[in-house]
């Protein structure tokens, strides 16, 4: 099978699988409009290889890194799905107490990506806790496809009470300073900017590529900085909006727009990746915390 390169590929293919990855598409329906673009010694197979993820070689942390105390751990959500598995990380060293994160998945639930995200805020000195909203139906399958339709069948509104949990859960953790943050990806962007309107003390937020909510923005309190993808058309046209309410409450948040990366630019694990956009994004979500926590 043909190993394909990203520029060999067309944006209308980074645009069918965005459909499909937010349900927009059904999988028969995905194979068949990719069909279109395979040409030239293109199969649909090799496209299908190419587009999803590869959990295999992209971890940028090593889940036995030595330098990191890192296990899952349940905690309890009487408002959302009762009780909730979730990976806490933090340095093995550390003096003091440490500042928190909430790291919240996609829309496919706690995968290794998103696993790997968290380890790494870890490592910048952070204690973090990424949870699965997907533990009151098993928990992450193992696989994204799956993971997706398990994901259907929550509230969304329930699943934000599962990660507000968490919040309060890392409040009350003997190694937290009590300052607490949230980062979160598509799904988990929302997640951010939700949790940033529903807690008044949460210390910071930083929603990528993030839909955006449509009332009660007054009650923002948290500093916010959004990461968007330049060629993210779906979630970038309801900032506008979201921004001028911003503006007219006064609310503190700065925004950056990485240009031509995809929706997912972040997640290292699909060819949406984008190296040099994922680590700025990341840098300076991670000096943001360092700011706020």
């Amino acid at each position: 099978m043909k190993k394909l390169k990203k520029e060999e590929v067309k944006q209308e293919v980074f645009d069918l699988y965005d459909d499909y990855a937010h349900n927009k598409l059904q999988r028969r329906e995905f194979i068949e409009k990719l069909s279109l673009y395979a040409v030239g010694g293109v199969t649909v197979a090799s496209l299908m290889s190419f587009l999803m993820p590869n959990y295999k070689d992209t971890m940028l942390v090593d889940v036995n890194d030595p330098k990191l105390d890192s296990n899952y751990i349940t905690y309890n959500s009487p408002k959302g799905g009762g009780e909730i598995k979730g990976l806490l990380s933090k340095p093995k060293t550390f003096k003091g107490k440490l500042g928190g994160i909430v790291v919240v998945h996609e829309n496919r639930g706690l995968n290794p990506y998103i696993e790997d995200t968290a380890r790494q805020a870890a490592l910048a000195g952070f204690i973090t806790l990424a949870p699965d909203a997907l533990t009151p139906l098993g928990g992450y399958p193992g696989n994204d496809d799956e993971g997706r339709s398990m994901q259907r069948q929550r509230d969304r509104n329930e699943m934000l009470e599962d990660f507000i949990a968490a919040y309060e859960y890392l409040k009350g953790h003997k190694d937290c300073n009590g300052k607490i943050g949230v980062v979160g990806f598509c799904f988990g962007g929302w997640i951010s900017n939700m949790m940033a309107v529903k807690l008044p003390d949460l210390a910071a937020a930083v929603p990528f590529y993030g839909g955006q909510p449509k009332e009660d923005i007054d009650k923002i309190n948290a500093p916010l900085m959004l990461q968007f993808a330049g060629l993210d058309t779906r979630v970038n046209e309801g900032w506008p909006a979201y921004e001028e309410a911003l503006k007219a409450n006064d609310k503190t948040y700065e925004a950056f727009e990485y240009p031509n990366v995809n929706h997912g630019f972040h997640n290292t694990t699909t060819p949406r990746y984008d190296k040099e956009a994922a680590e700025l994004a990341w840098f300076r979500t991670i000096m943001f915390f360092k700011r706020h926590l």
